[in-house]
Formats: C-alpha cells, structure tokens, sequence
C-alpha cells in the first residue's frame, strides 16, 4: 500500500466523520444565542428572516415546477417572494438593528435563491 494510498482512506474516514460530525452538531444560531446571551433577540431575529426567506423561495418555486413553468421569470417569483415575505423580513431586521428595505431584502432573496442553487440535492431513491 503506497503513502498516497493510505492518505486517500484517511481522508475518506475523515470526510464520513466529518459528515457525521456536523450532522449531530447543534446549530450554529443555537450556539451563538448559548455564547452571546446579549445578541439573543438579533440572532433570533436574523434566522427567522432567514428561514421566512427560504420557506418563502421554495413555496414560490414548488408551485412554479407544480404548473410545469419551473423556468418562470426570475423577476415574477422575485415578486412573488416579496409579496409573501417582504414586509415581515423587513421588520424582523429591523427588530435586530439592521438597516433594511425592499431592495435590500431582493438581494437577500437573490442570494438565497443562489446558495439553493448550487446545493447538492440528496440522491433519490427508489420508491
């Protein structure tokens, strides 16, 4: 077995533990808020906002790939997004100190969308 060799399955274990690792880990958000007991309200406040973005983002894309036009208009779902969590993510950053408007929640929604975009999607599985 040559010196490469044995690197390659040290860093296939390390990849397996590592997965493992992260996947038990208690949420960053969590940790913060048990570390920094002050920033509690921002922190909470940052990851609702957060998490109304995403579960905003998904809703307007399953319904878009539900009626077959998943390639819809950026624009529309961007609106559509808007509409259905603009005005709450604007305030809940607003709650944390965060100087927030319309357009600045459009980036966030942009960037969301981007970060969705290259995740990788689990394998399927046979039904």
């Amino acid at each position: 077995m040559s010196f490469l060799s044995v690197l390659e399955q040290i860093g296939k274990d390390f990849e397996k533990g590592f997965e493992w690792a992260v996947k038990y880990a208690v949420p960053v958000e969590k940790l913060v808020v048990l570390l920094f007991p002050q920033a509690a309200p921002a922190v909470i406040a940052v990851a609702d906002a957060t998490s109304l973005i995403q579960n905003a983002v998904l809703m307007v894309e399953q319904k878009y790939a539900a009626s077959g036009a998943q390639s819809g208009s950026g624009p529309q779902k961007l609106a559509e997004v808007m509409a259905l969590a603009g005005s709450a993510v604007v305030s809940l950053l607003k709650s944390a100190d965060i100087a927030a408007n319309s357009g600045y929640v459009e980036g966030l929604i942009s960037a969301v969308v981007g970060v969705l975009n290259v995740q990788s999607m689990p394998a399927r599985t046979a039904a």
